[in-house]
């Protein structure tokens, strides 16, 4: 059961991680571009944590990447608002 759960989050994240990406090529948006990476980052993400066993010392990298994934977004976040104020 929680494999297919990572299976329909992985698929969601990528989802989300296209229409982020056509949202740039419209507009030209770092954010959009931003956000394109760090949800094609969630699903690589949850695609690694169903591939790999739960013993494998290789998942601690994996929470890394989910970790780089939200600092992306924070960072697209504030890179946004800076450029409006300015």
């Amino acid at each position: 059961m929680a494999d297919f759960l990572n299976g329909v989050i992985c698929a969601g994240s990528f989802t989300a991680a296209l229409f982020f990406l056509r949202f740039w090529r419209q507009t030209a948006d770092r954010l959009f571009a931003i956000f394109s990476l760090a949800f094609t980052l969630f699903a690589v993400n949850r695609l690694l944590l169903t591939i790999l066993d739960e013993s494998n010392e290789a998942r601690t990298w994996v929470y890394v990447m989910r970790l780089a994934s939200f600092v992306l977004i924070i960072l697209a976040v504030a890179d946004k608002n800076r450029a409006r104020v300015g």
